[in-house]
């Protein structure tokens, strides 16, 4: 069966951050008086972010989506500073908020428009599926993406996050696929390639580290690669 559709996880796959997240974290934290290390504010994120529920809300409209996506934020930027006195946390967070808004904030992978550009010739669908928040739309565009996409699921307007199968199969429904036409592109196995798989599409792991499980059979180091899969 021929692939006539790709999907792409987007933070770490499609995008990443400018800076390093802790370091945006520490950085800021300092103009409220919080003097924190990067590599102590980025471990206590890393630990925080993995203990959070999933970032999915089913069955509010979109507008109520947006507020819950920042309380779900807010309490973990809580989290993630509580063994550090923060007089002033709400202002900061609503700085740090704002700024992961900004396209500014994030940058493409450098081979991101060549290889989105190769699957739209061949006439694909290629979408996004994303545990992010509506910030993701608004950063698409302003990172000039956006075009490249039919559709762009998020986990917090769906309601199920990845590894849940549902968020797949509602990006199979959209467009009148079966599973077995779509391939999922991501940068985690739990989320990507188990999620996919346990939705009966194919997931291929993007791993960029240069030396992690080089024996994996669906692993490619750049998005380019994700070509010698298609059928």
């Amino acid at each position: 069966m021929a692939t006539k559709a790709i999907f792409f996880d987007a933070a770490g796959t499609l995008i990443k951050p400018a800076r390093r997240v802790g370091e945006s974290y520490s950085v800021l934290a300092q103009k409220y008086g919080v003097e924190v290390s990067t590599a102590a504010v980025s471990e206590r994120f890393r630990a925080c972010f993995e203990a959070s529920p999933p970032l999915a809300f089913p069955g509010v409209s979109a507008a109520e989506a947006m507020k819950l996506e920042r309380e779900w934020w807010k309490r973990l930027v809580r989290r993630v500073f509580k063994p550090w006195p923060f007089a002033q946390f709400e202002d900061y967070f609503a700085e740090l908020f704002d700024y992961f808004a900004q396209a500014e904030s994030w940058t493409l992978y450098p081979e991101v428009p060549e290889t989105l550009s190769a699957l739209k010739e061949r006439d694909l669908i290629v979408d996004v599926i994303s545990n992010f928040d509506s910030r993701l739309i608004t950063l698409l565009h302003g990172l000039g993406a956006a075009h490249w996409f039919e559709e762009i699921f998020i986990s917090s307007r769906v309601g199920y996050a990845k590894p849940h199968r549902r968020i797949f199969e509602t990006a199979l429904e959209k467009h009148g696929l079966k599973p077995g036409d779509a391939l999922h592109v991501g940068d985690s196995e739990t989320n990507d390639v188990d999620g996919a798989t346990n939705a009966g599409v194919k997931g291929v792991w993007i791993d960029r580290s240069g030396s992690s499980a080089a024996h994996h059979p669906a692993r490619i180091a750049t998005l380019n690669e994700v070509l010698r899969f298609l059928k």
